[in-house]
């Protein structure tokens, strides 16, 4: 049973809302425009505020349904560990997709919100600093999924949540090094200094195949 449970929230994450609501929007893949990214940062700059809020909200809700369908159904800690991870892969890597998605952000955010919402609300309050400050989207986003496992960890410490279990820190981190992972192009262009900024005017441009 727990092996369909991860299955089932692979398949879950596999569901690509930017492809959907792009193409339902202007009629295009949004694997074509912009960066390429089927993310909800992409669609934010190719077509538009609602669309990528719509998308950002739709993913992050992939990935706590995932994990609070899991955690209803079995309480083993390895079933709800690998589903987390599980949804998150499929959203970067979706099967319906051709293994082509998005950077798993949002997602990782959905999943946390079920399993540290409090240690959440620490790195999204990181994420909104770094992106106010920077207006790069790729290191707050980085940094939010370190600060999140960080925080885990430490409001347990400190006696503010339960003290989190081994599996959840390790699953959190697990998460946090494929956000790293999909974000690897993104920090190669910091590094030459050609990462676009949040505020640099979006060109919806067609990319090669």
């Amino acid at each position: 049973m727990n092996v369909l449970l991860v299955v089932g929230a692979y398949l879950l994450g596999s569901v690509s809302f930017s492809y959907w609501i792009v193409r339902h929007l202007v009629g295009e893949d949004i694997r074509t425009l912009g960066s390429g990214n089927a993310g909800a940062t992409n669609v934010l700059r190719t077509t538009g505020k609602s669309a990528g809020l719509l998308t950002f909200v739709l993913d992050c809700a992939k990935g706590a349904i995932a994990v609070a369908c899991v955690r209803l159904l079995t309480p083993s800690p390895s079933a709800i560990a690998f589903s987390a991870l599980a949804v998150v892969l499929g959203h970067c890597y979706p099967v319906f997709h051709r293994f082509r998605g998005g950077k798993g952000v949002a997602t990782s955010a959905g999943v946390a919100a079920v399993l540290a919402p409090l240690p959440l609300l620490a790195g999204l309050a990181v994420f909104v600093l770094i992106v106010w400050r920077t207006e790069f989207v790729a290191i707050g986003s980085i940094a939010a999924c370190f600060a999140t496992t960080f925080a885990a960890w430490l409001f347990g410490r400190l006696g503010w949540t339960a003290e989190a279990p081994s599996w959840l820190l390790a699953t959190l981190l697990g998460i946090a090094l494929v956000v790293v992972w999909t974000h690897r192009i993104n920090l190669r262009r910091l590094i030459a200094r050609t990462e676009a900024r949040l505020s640099d005017d979006a060109k919806v441009t067609r990319r090669k195949p």
